[in-house]
């Protein structure tokens, strides 16, 4: 295999696997592709309210389950004197809190925030008891009521195929008011919902059915009673209901707090309890989501990563991931338009300089600092030094300029001109140097040409380097440093003609 080919090869690969992992994180971590991304984070905030009686008081809520298309970002518990614990109760989660007396209203919090993604609401299946204890409507004053239900669970399987269809048709029933069976039904069991009569309804019909309770999420709602849901068991797969439509699937804005189960709300040693919830809408940027998302999980792709790293070491790295931008810029420059630089990549370290210092001061100190340095250098080859020492002056004399521009720029309140500091002192003392070797050998053109390359080079690395879409990629995805690598790689087989090679000979064309 020849090296032009290895090299395609190995840049084919290099850009598959940073296209891989840079699409893996995007569509399954959420990491935004875009900068300026934002996204709806829903806080709940669920109260605990009763009246303590005096003596020891334990009060135990379910709490909700992961869920499909709602993620939780995380969770936090308030309960002033009160001991707090979670147990797991027959495969349900509930936030225990106790107190060895408590004499009056008490009130307990529990606040989570949900990010909702997209997708179906429930993965199936949990393991839900099937099981369907009938309802005992034997005694005389309920014959009424008994008939009422035997007709609606008659009318509804003469208008129906399945499970599905007879629950929807049942659901349908039980909203018509002018059904009067329904009305019978619901005169008698006044203090029931919807919910209670269509599980007594179902049950009768030997159908397995349980609640959900939940909340629907919409901004700035304060005080809320849970919401209920049906869901029937159709001999294969749990279906869930609203019970208002009767149509199958869970709403797209309800989160699901409690699936089947026992009580929401169980309490001992108080009375006249309740539990109310409260829901708000943040925008919160995309980003952000995503790493707490992934927090808990710790993916192996985020945990050993840059974000892994203290806030300063990222904010260091968030620069350096920028040099290898500039040196593509570099290479497209030198490869296909032939600008000559006063040495590689001093172009790059420039640019850098320059996202400090601002374009226009960074130019102006770079210039002065050149001009001067020239200077003195010509001043110190007349002295007949040797390489060394020269380029030690050099350095010490960048220093020195360095030192008073900042001085000077602090009296006169040029507050830019401070950033001085963030040239790079070598890079600057090898560059004068260079330069006088260069006006020595080939006269002050070539340091005119190699010079204004350097800047050109520098300003449109600088230029790139600094787009907000080029800053979010490096930071968020670096993976994409592998498909810039493959680019590099395949530029540096190119053995065509630069722009400038053209533009020389175009008069032996003509």
């Amino acid at each position: 295999m020849s090296p032009r080919v290895q090299v395609y090869v190995i840049a084919a690969l290099l850009a598959l696997v940073g296209a891989g992992l840079t699409a893996y994180k995007n569509l399954e971590l959420g990491f935004p592709l875009l900068p300026g991304e934002y996204r709806t984070v829903w806080t709940i905030e669920a109260k605990v309210g009763f009246d303590a009686d005096g003596g020891p008081v334990k009060a135990a809520l379910t709490l909700p389950r992961e869920q499909r298309n709602m993620e939780i970002l995380g969770e936090t518990f308030s309960s002033s004197g009160f001991g707090f614990y979670i147990a797991r109760e027959d495969d349900e989660y509930r936030a225990i809190w106790s107190r060895r007396a408590a004499q009056g209203p008490q009130s307990l919090f529990y606040q989570l925030d949900v990010y909702q993604r997209p997708g179906a609401a429930l993965a199936q299946p949990l393991s839900l008891s099937t099981d369907v204890q009938k309802p005992f409507l034997g005694a005389r004053e309920q014959e009424a009521v008994r008939l009422a239900i035997y007709s609606l669970v008659e009318q509804a399987h003469e208008r129906s195929s399945d499970d599905e269809s007879f629950t929807t048709q049942l659901l349908f029933e039980l909203n018509d008011e002018e059904n009067q069976d329904r009305n019978l039904i619901f005169r008698y069991y006044t203090d029931r919902s919807l919910v209670d009569v269509a599980l007594l309804v179902l049950a009768t019909a030997d159908i397995p059915a349980h609640r959900i309770r939940g909340l629907y999420l919409e901004d700035d709602r304060r005080r809320l009673s849970p919401e209920d849901l049906l869901e029937v068991y159709d001999g294969k797969r749990w279906i869930v209901f609203e019970p208002i439509s009767g149509q199958p699937g869970v709403p797209e804005n309800f989160f699901i707090w409690q699936r089947g189960g026992k009580s929401l709300l169980d309490l001992e040693g108080g009375r006249n309890s309740q539990v109310t919830f409260s829901v708000i809408a943040n925008d919160v940027p995309a980003r952000d989501v995503s790493m707490r998302g992934t927090k808990d999980e710790k993916d192996a792709l985020v945990d050993f990563s840059i974000y892994s790293l203290p806030i300063e070491q990222q904010s260091i790295f968030k620069l350096i991931l920028l040099v290898p931008v500039g040196a593509m810029v570099v290479v497209l420059l030198r490869v296909f338009v032939g600008l000559r630089t006063s040495g590689t990549f001093m172009p790059v370290l420039l640019a850098i300089a320059f996202i400090e210092t601002q374009l226009i001061t960074g130019l102006a100190i770079f210039t002065l600092i050149l001009i001067l340095g020239l200077w003195v250098r010509f001043y110190l080859s007349r002295l007949n030094l040797l390489l060394v020492s020269r380029i030690a002056a050099v350095v010490v004399t960048v220093v020195i300029l360095m030192g008073a521009i900042s001085v000077v720029s602090y009296k006169l309140g040029i507050e830019q001109a401070l950033t001085v500091t963030f040239f790079p002192m070598i890079i600057l003392a090898w560059t004068i140097e260079r330069m006088s070797i260069v006006w020595e050998e080939d006269g002050p053109y070539e340091v005119v040409v190699q010079s204004g390359g350097s800047l050109l080079v520098a300003i449109l690395a600088w230029w790139v380097m600094t787009n907000r879409y080029i800053e979010h990629w490096t930071f968020n995805f670096p993976e994409l440093l592998l498909v810039l690598l493959a680019f590099i790689l395949v530029v540096g087989n190119y053995t065509g003609y630069r722009l400038s090679e053209l533009m020389r000979f175009r008069p032996l064309v003509r």
